[in-house]
This record gives C-alpha cells, structure tokens and sequence, in this order.
C-alpha cells in the first residue's frame, strides 16, 4: 500500500496515489453534504442557511490545523525520500506534540469567541439560534480533526494514501446514518446534525490513529524518537506555520466573503450554501491531486531528482487543468438540477441565484486548478512563504473586488472577483516559478 514516487512512471504514479485522496475528500465532503441535504430538505432555509454559515466559519478553523499537518508533511516526505526512518519517526513525534498542544488551545479559543464569530459573519437574526446550537457542538471536532490529519499526511509522506480512505467510508456512512437518526427520528434539529458529525470524525480519527501504531511497526517510533530535536522542529515550524498561514489566509478570506453574501438576506445565504457545496464536489479532485503531487515533489526534491520534478510538474498540469476544464462544462449544463439536490424545487428565487453563480463562477475552475498545482509546487520544494503570497493576492482581490462592487453591481460583483483572484495569482506563481 506504500509506493516510492521517486521511481518508476510518473502519470501512473500520480494518478495511482491521488485516487484514494480524491476518494477519500468526496467522502469528507458528504459529512457536511449530508447535513445540508437534510437540514435544507426537513428544518427549513433559515437551518440551511446557518449552517452554511457555520460550515464557512469551520473550515477556517480547521485550516489552521490542516495546513501544520499538510506541512509537516512535507518534510516527513523529505525525510522519507532520503531514506532517513530514525529522523523521521523523530519528526513525527515532535510534530505531533506541537500540533496537538495548538489544536486543543485553537478549541478553547473557539468556545470562547463564538459570539464574536456570529457578528462577523453578519448573521440575520433569524438564524442566529440555529446557528449558535449548531457550532456549540461541531467545535467539539476540532481536535479529531487534528488526529485524522496529522495520521493521514504521515501515511501519505511514505506513500500510503488507501489507508485513510478506508476509515474516511466508515465514518461517512456513520454520518449519514446518524442525521437520520438525531435530525429525523430524535428531532435535534441542527444541534443533532452536527453531533452526528462529530461522532463520525471521532470514529475516523480513532481507526486511522490505530492502523498507524498497528499495521505499520516502521513507522512506530522508539522511545529514543521521543526528544525535542530543536533543529528539526524549528525546521518543520517553518514549512508547517507557513502552510497553516496559507490556508488559513485562503479561508478567512473566503469567511469575509461568505459575511458579504450574508447581507444579502436568507436567500442569498441560502443559495450561496449550495452552490459552496457544488463547487468542494466539483473540484476538490484538483485540490486532493495537488495534495498528491506535493508529496511527490517533496519525496523527489529529498532524492535529489530536480528533473523528475520538472517533468511532474508538465505531468501534474496535463491532468489537472484538463479535469477543470471538463468539470466546468458539466456544472455549467447542468447547474439548476445540481442545486436541486440541497433546494426545493419550488424555492425559485433561491434557485435562480444559485444557479447564476454556478454559471459566473463554475466556468473558471482551471484558475483553480491551477493555483492548487502552484501551492503543492511550492510546499513540495520547503517554499511554502510563496504559497502564502499567491494566497494573499488570490483571496485579497476577491474580497477587495467585492466589498468595492458589490454595492453597485450586487452579488455578480462577488461571483466574478473570485476568478479574477485565481488568475491574476496563478500569473505571479507561473513567473516566479519560471525566474
């Protein structure tokens, strides 16, 4: 179930790790699909749009955690690719102390400054019990969240990316089976929703965990790993804070966005959440291959193969962009039976914003697609400041573009500053990298 990507076929290697990444995302994305499906089909728009919300505010959140474990990574990577096991496990431990000790004080935090995210996110009044009960229990995941992660990019460092997607499946169905229950059967409205949740994370950060310490001795460190390395921690702060700092920036611009759209009323809100949802589906398969490929550069840079990274990168571009350019055909066509899914036929005018932002927005994926290949690229090489600066000229033009005219060209203004970010950042990555 481990493979070394410094050898053999590069399309084939990429391809043969990335699918259970792109698997394993799709299944993450139907914890929080299967509690719009439910809450917008059985507890109204107001829930709906709540939670749509919520889920914005969440994965800023969780974006911190993500990006240190997405950047401890890569130099578990490194180490991997130069062969170095006692390092390794070194690092991994004093990884996971760090990330650990951030993530139950980001927890903490989060309880704390609830009130102070619901005035953020311009939250109609109507919607601010829903809400409020629904954050009080999904806060709770944050720390599963970490053990997922933190196991997830140390099995993908030395080239295992199946295992993970097989406690995300459990999990999912889980899930689904437990809105069912609190939302349906024990009526616990949203608060029931994101228990079930959290449970589900709970059940895949534990099997994960357990696979790592009993299925893979190699990786199970020694009491000698168990030492602060301050050369190796400072190394890996530097490559994980970056990563973390990156995301971050990524989701607290995305946040700023979705308070913009707030102001807009319920419908918007709703029809927003909606098409969200859409878009993770649509091209998360991008984002989860740039994942993919960030491990490859990182196990190829710590063999000392710069040409195998070249041709990668030509590799990764093909694939990719190529995907994009398909997926936005299709969401294109078929926008208004997409939102469906999440929105009663009936809701016409929900309907018809959402399709309208399908179609401005949905069409320019390949920008995307893109900037997702120069963030693994610049990750993958211990470069990852210059993930943070194409991250600030992406998402600081599509909120400086909308704030400045959305007040005079209404939500189009909002849909079209987000292609416009991808690309004018995409344009600074591909000079610099070609300086």
């Amino acid at each position: 179930m481990q493979q070394d990507l410094t050898q053999g076929s590069i399309r084939a290697g990429l391809i043969r790790f990335s699918l259970p990444l792109i698997a394993g995302n799709l299944l993450q994305q139907l914890y929080n699909v299967a509690d719009t499906l439910i809450v917008g089909r059985f507890l109204g728009n107001v829930a709906l749009a709540a939670v749509g919300s919520a889920f914005s505010l969440m994965i800023l959140l969780t974006s911190l955690v993500l990006g240190l474990c997405m950047g401890s990574g890569v130099v578990f990577s490194q180490l991997y690719g130069e062969g170095n096991m006692d390092k390794l496990k070194t690092a991994m431990t004093n990884a996971f102390c760090l990330i650990a000790a951030l993530s139950l004080l980001l927890t903490v935090l989060s309880y704390a400054l609830l009130d102070a995210f619901i005035v953020l996110l311009r939250v109609p009044p109507e919607a601010v019990p829903d809400i409020t009960s629904y954050l009080r229990v999904i806060f709770a995941g944050i720390f599963f969240a970490f053990l997922y992660n933190f196991f997830a990019a140390a099995l993908r460092s030395v080239g295992n990316s199946f295992a993970s997607l097989l406690f995300l499946l459990l999990s999912t169905v889980v899930n689904i089976a437990l809105d069912l229950l609190f939302v349906l059967v024990l009526r616990r409205g949203v608060a029931g929703a994101a228990l079930a949740t959290v449970i589900a994370q709970g059940l895949s950060a534990a099997g994960i965990a357990l696979y790592f310490f009993f299925r893979l001795p190699e990786l199970r460190p020694r009491r000698s790993n168990f030492r602060l390395d301050r050369p190796l921690l400072s190394r890996i702060a530097s490559v994980s804070v970056l990563t973390s700092v990156q995301q971050s920036i990524m989701n607290f611009g995305i946040l700023l966005v979705q308070s913009l759209v707030n102001s807009f009323g319920v419908a918007t809100m709703a029809a927003f959440a909606a098409g969200v949802k859409i878009d993770s589906f649509a091209y998360s398969p991008a984002q989860d291959f740039a994942n993919g490929f960030a491990t490859f550069v990182a196990q190829n840079t710590g063999a000392g193969k710069p040409e195998r990274v070249k041709q990668g990168i030509r590799e990764a571009a093909l694939l990719s962009l190529s995907f994009c350019a398909v997926v936005s055909a299709l969401v294109f066509l078929f926008a208004r039976p997409l939102l469906t899914l999440f929105i009663d036929p009936g809701e016409r005018e929900i309907l018809a914003v959402g399709v309208h932002y399908l179609r401005v927005e949905g069409v320019f994926y390949v920008g995307i697609g893109l900037l997702f290949l120069l963030y693994a690229i610049y990750r993958g090489l211990e470069r990852a400041g210059m993930s943070v600066v194409l991250t600030v000229i992406s998402l600081g033009l599509r909120v400086a573009l909308a704030y400045a005219f959305a007040p005079h060209f209404g939500v189009t203004a909002i849909w079209l500053a987000i292609p416009i970010g991808w690309f004018i950042a995409d344009a600074v990555g591909l000079i610099r990298l070609k300086a």
